[in-house]
């Protein structure tokens, strides 16, 4: 097997496999490495309707039509792949996963972000963070929907429109931060109750899930409710924890690039969520990928051999 490519990409999200298309067509030898499944958070999302050429489209179905064009390519994806090991700093860089080692003159980060666990959860198998990949389990169950943002009450609707037949969603500040759109069709759903200054104490499970201990700031009192499953929208990290001997971050943990997605290290670029950045969005997503794709391109033909 020849592991030798021009080209490597971290992560299989809307970044990164823009990249892909982008480096592909520009007749580059080109490897997907991505830990879950492509498409990262967009897998998520229950319908897209700002995409351009768009209506509306369901997150799956996206991720479906970029990433079979991506194949159709000739890119190699390897999903559920673990990463091991890194050498990003010779002028041909080396990443060993699940016992296979690759190499590649460039290297496009696009990692993305992940869901803030709820620590109180502990191992429990009830805990969920996607209401389109998991909420068909609960349909005529009972369900508590942690985080009070757009993603925390979206996400609340979206279960109800599955058919769950009680649902609590609760934040822990003193406020909800959801558009009040968003906060007022939650509360017009008669099996829906809202909490904020409420905070997970305990998550109390054996083989399933038996209740949760919750406890109100403003009075300190505690109490303890039966739940089906947990679905948690407490926001997103960036997904860089193995880079951090690698690559310069800002104080949160978001790789640092320049305009053109380079990073401190000749050859390694990164796009999408993984950078600092003001709007976090697939189209965003995309135009990183891009840029990243053509300056590796750029770096690739301007030190081949």
């Amino acid at each position: 097997m020849n592991n030798h490519y021009d080209l490597i990409i971290l992560g299989g999200g809307v970044a990164g496999m823009t990249a892909a298309i982008y480096a592909a067509r520009a007749n580059l030898s080109v490897l997907i490495l991505d830990e879950n499944a492509c498409g990262g958070l967009v897998n998520w999302t229950q319908v897209v309707e700002n995409m351009p050429s768009y209506k509306s489209i369901g997150g799956m179905e996206l991720v479906e039509r970029i990433q079979e064009q991506v194949e159709s390519l000739g890119v190699d994806v390897e999903e559920a792949a673990c990463i091991d090991a890194m050498d990003l700093t010779g002028e041909i860089k080396t990443v060993e996963a699940d016992d296979e080692v690759y190499t590649a003159k460039a290297v496009i980060v696009a990692t993305g972000r992940k869901p803030i666990p709820l620590d109180a959860a502990g191992e429990c198998e009830q805990v969920h963070f996607c209401a389109i990949c998991d909420g068909a389990a609960y349909i005529g169950k009972r369900v508590l929907v942690v985080g009070g943002g757009n993603s925390g009450f979206d996400e609340a609707v979206a279960l109800l429109d599955q058919g769950i037949a009680e649902l609590m969603l609760v934040e822990k500040m003193d406020r909800f931060f959801a558009a009040q759109s968003a906060q007022d069709q939650l509360a017009a759903r008669s099996n829906a109750t809202m909490r904020h200054s409420t905070e997970v104490v305990s998550v109390n499970y054996g083989d399933t899930l038996r209740s949760v201990t919750l406890r109100n700031l403003e009075t300190g009192g505690e109490e303890s409710r039966e739940f089906d499953g947990i679905f948690v929208f407490m926001g997103q990290k960036p997904g860089t924890d193995d880079f951090k001997e690698h690559l310069a971050m800002d104080e949160h943990g978001y790789i640092v690039t320049d305009e053109n997605m380079a990073t401190n290290l000749p050859g390694v670029f990164a796009a999408g969520d993984v950078r600092p950045k003001k709007y976090r969005q697939i189209t965003t997503a995309m135009a990183d990928g891009t840029i990243a794709a053509l300056e590796a391109e750029r770096f690739i033909r301007g030190n081949s051999k």
